[in-house]
């Protein structure tokens, strides 16, 4: 099997390299991760510019690759041919921060996984629910438990279009608990905007505030990292409401024709 294995923070993200040496015993790795931080990039698509593509060596000597594009265009370039293999599975991660709740619009990380799910591969998206308190992030750990979720997702194949995004509690692989099959938590942001002047005088604008939480309700992605678990939540490509059809389709819409 041809894992490919991309992230949202840097080809030479810690993260990213725990993780593909993880996966190593599980078939052929294949690294192919944006050159710069792409962090809350969301799902990009680049059509008006060239993308590059260059070998580099991460640490321990493992060949990767690195583009400019995002890290959705990543899985799409190594899906349409920069990699000589077709590819079979596409893995992105280990994101140093959570990716909950609403994250997964924002996140680099998941929506580099939706791409591969786009495309009619299985897909897994990891981050790590790092703590301020740890200097070293548990990496490591991390990445042994991906490497389980992605062995058990090779026994047994995801339905179509549905892709995983799994949250791992930062605490050594013998304290986690879990894994636990969740739903997505309500995410809150305390984003706050930011006005500055340029040394010429011009306006710009930052967007800053306090880092987000969450509600810990149980049965959801934040519940269960706030009790130590690792959250698993299928993700799914159709975003239809389909609760809402039924209303919307008793609403009048003629209404909308041209009035006299």
């Amino acid at each position: 099997m041809h894992i490919l294995v991309t992230n949202d923070d840097g080809v030479f993200a810690p993260g990213l390299l725990a993780l593909a040496q993880a996966l190593q015993p599980l078939g052929q790795v294949s690294i192919l991760a944006p050159d710069r931080n792409w962090s809350a990039s969301g799902h990009v698509k680049t059509l008006e510019r060239p993308l590059r593509v260059k070998e580099v060596l991460l640490p321990g000597g493992l060949r990767a690759f690195a583009s400019d594009g995002a890290p959705s265009d990543c899985v799409a370039l190594g899906i349409m041919g920069v990699l000589d293999q077709p590819v079979d599975l596409v893995v992105s991660g280990i994101n140093p921060n959570a990716n909950v709740g609403h994250d997964v619009t924002y996140s680099g990380t998941v929506t580099a996984a939706k791409e591969g799910a786009i495309n009619g591969l299985p897909a897994l998206a990891f981050s790590l629910d790092s703590r301020r308190e740890n200097s070293q992030p548990h990496f490591a750990d991390a990445a042994a438990v991906a490497a389980e979720i992605v062995r058990m997702v090779q026994q047994n194949p995801l339905p179509k279009d549905i892709l995983l995004n799994v949250n791992i509690p930062d605490l050594p692989r013998e304290e986690m608990g879990g894994p636990l099959i969740t739903r997505q938590g309500l995410r809150i942001y305390r984003d706050a905007l930011v006005r500055r002047a340029d040394p010429r005088g011009v306006p710009y604008y930052w967007i800053g505030g306090e880092a987000p939480t969450g509600l810990a309700e149980e049965g959801t992605d934040i519940g269960a990292l706030a009790s130590g678990l690792v959250s698993i939540t299928p993700i799914q490509l159709d975003l239809t409401a389909q609760q809402s059809l039924t209303t919307l389709q008793k609403w009048d819409w003629f209404q909308l024709g041209p009035q006299a």
